[in-house]
């Protein structure tokens, strides 16, 4: 198998590579409709038309975009000769990702207040969080390409 792994390296790092694009794009888009969606009024046709287009980015973007990033990242973690585990540069890049998951879901959480008209948060808001994954994607591509430590 760890030879496998091996052999299937750089079509795994491209596979997953690819699947953070996507993830990342749903990440910094998502919050950006929820500040226009913040500020319609709740059952207008616009407000409607915001709630298609954030569960269907969640849905058909983001969600399966987070599961092929966590696939092919584990594959990644598991080939050998790749992760020096002693290297404090990866744990820090697994904790800004466990961070990233966790605004993941808070994204999740909010889409479907928005779907119950229930949002409270202003447009103010949303445009502060969007700036969380792009704080996180920094962390976590220096982790990776420098290695600081």
């Amino acid at each position: 198998m760890m030879d496998l792994l091996a052999e299937f390296y750089p079509w795994t790092r491209a596979l997953h590579i690819i699947s953070v694009i996507a993830w990342m794009a749903g990440m910094l888009y998502l919050p950006r409709l929820y500040v226009y969606h913040s500020d319609t009024a709740v059952g207008s046709e616009q407000s409607e038309t915001f709630k298609i287009m954030e569960r269907r980015l969640l849905r058909g973007i983001i969600n399966p975009a987070m599961v092929s990033s966590f696939l092919f990242g584990g594959l990644l973690l598991a080939t050998p000769g790749i992760v020096d585990w002693a290297s404090y540069w990866i744990w820090t890049k697994l904790a800004a990702l466990f961070l990233m998951s966790g605004f993941h879901g808070s994204l999740s959480k909010w889409r479907k207040e928005f779907e119950q008209d229930k949002n409270t948060r202003s447009s103010k808001f949303y445009r502060y969080t969007n700036e969380i994954p792009t704080i996180l994607m920094i962390v976590i591509v220096i982790m990776v390409v420098v290695k600081p430590f």
